[in-house]
C-alpha cells in the first residue's frame, strides 16, 4: 500500500511540474514590455555577432533578450529546475549554449543554498546572513543545498571566446565571479546591494587590476543608467554610498581598451 501511495504522490508532483513548466513556458514566450525596455537598454551592448555571458540566467528573462537583440549567449545557470527550463525553452535556439555550472574564484565543486524563489538562491552564506539581518526578503528561506560544478570567467573564455558583454547576477557571489576573471572583457555588470558594498568595491578594485576602467550604474530594474556619462573608481563609489536599505542595481564596468582615449591608469579626464 505504501508503495502505492509512494507512486500517486509522485503521480501527483510529475503533473503538477509539468503544469508549471508550461504556464512558464507561456510567459517566457509572450514578449512583454519589460521584455522591450530591457531590450532598448541592453542594445548598447549586445548586437548582431557579438558574445555575451549571462551568468546566473535562472529562467532565461535576459537571455532571450540577449538572443532577440542577435547575440551569441552563454548562459550559465547551476540550478537543476532552472537549467532544465532553459534546455527545455531554448532547444531548438542555436544561439544559446547553456553551461549547467556556478562561476567563481578557482574550478571545483561546491554548495547553492536554494530558495524557493529561484532568483534568490545563492553561494553565498554570508549574503543570506546578510539580507536576514536587514529583512530584505522577509519569507524567504534556504533550507536545501544543491552541489554545483563550479567554473571560471578565465576558463569561460577560453571556451567560447572573449565576451563583449557579461551580465553577472548571483546574489552576492559576485566577488568570487570576479576573482575568477584575469583579462579584459567588453563590459561587465554586477548586481549590487547595500550590505555588500564593500564587496562591490573589491569587485570595482580586482577590474582596475587588468586594466583601466570605467564605470556606470542602473538601479532596481529601471533600465536606465543613472548618471550622464561614464565616471571615474572614485566617482562611482560616491554614487554608490548614496543606496539606501532596500535598494538595489548593477554597477557596469567597462574596460577601456574598447574605448582607449577616454581613460588612462583607471582614471577619467575631466
Amino acid at each position: 500500500m505504501k508503495s502505492f501511495l509512494d507512486g500517486i504522490a509522485r503521480g501527483t508532483r510529475h503533473i503538477a511540474l509539468q503544469s508549471k513548466l508550461a504556464r512558464m513556458t507561456r510567459r517566457f514566450q509572450h514578449w512583454s514590455g519589460e521584455d522591450q525596455g530591457r531590450l532598448d537598454f541592453y542594445s548598447q551592448f549586445a548586437g548582431p555577432g557579438s558574445l555575451v555571458f549571462d551568468v546566473g540566467a535562472n529562467v532565461g528573462n535576459r537571455s532571450k533578450v540577449f538572443i532577440k537583440l542577435g547575440a551569441k549567449v552563454v548562459g550559465v545557470e547551476p540550478q537543476s529546475f532552472c537549467a532544465n527550463f532553459l534546455a527545455r525553452v531554448f532547444r531548438n535556439e542555436p544561439n544559446f549554449q547553456l553551461v549547467q555550472k556556478a562561476l567563481g574564484a578557482a574550478p571545483g565543486e561546491s554548495e547553492i543554498m536554494l530558495s524557493k524563489t529561484t532568483t534568490l538562491s545563492t553561494m553565498s552564506k554570508e549574503w543570506v546572513e546578510a539580507v536576514k539581518a536587514t529583512n530584505r526578503f522577509e519569507k524567504a528561506t534556504w533550507e536545501q543545498t544543491q552541489t554545483v560544478e563550479v567554473e571560471t570567467l578565465d576558463r569561460l573564455i577560453a571556451q567560447y571566446g572573449r565576451p563583449d558583454f557579461v551580465k553577472v547576477d548571483v546574489e552576492g557571489f559576485e566577488e568570487q565571479v570576479v576573482l575568477g576573471l584575469s583579462q579584459s572583457v567588453g563590459i561587465l555588470s554586477l548586481e549590487t546591494t547595500p550590505e555588500f558594498l564593500t564587496k562591490t568595491f573589491r569587485c570595482i578594485d580586482r577590474c582596475l587590476s587588468i586594466g583601466p576602467c570605467e564605470f556606470q550604474v542602473s538601479y532596481g530594474e529601471t533600465m536606465t543608467f543613472k548618471l550622464p556619462d561614464w565616471v571615474s573608481a572614485d566617482e562611482i563609489r560616491s554614487e554608490l554610498l548614496t543606496m539606501k536599505n532596500g535598494d538595489f542595481g548593477d554597477l557596469y564596468i567597462r574596460f577601456c581598451e574598447s574605448v582607449p582615449p577616454r581613460c588612462e591608469a583607471g582614471k577619467l579626464p575631466r
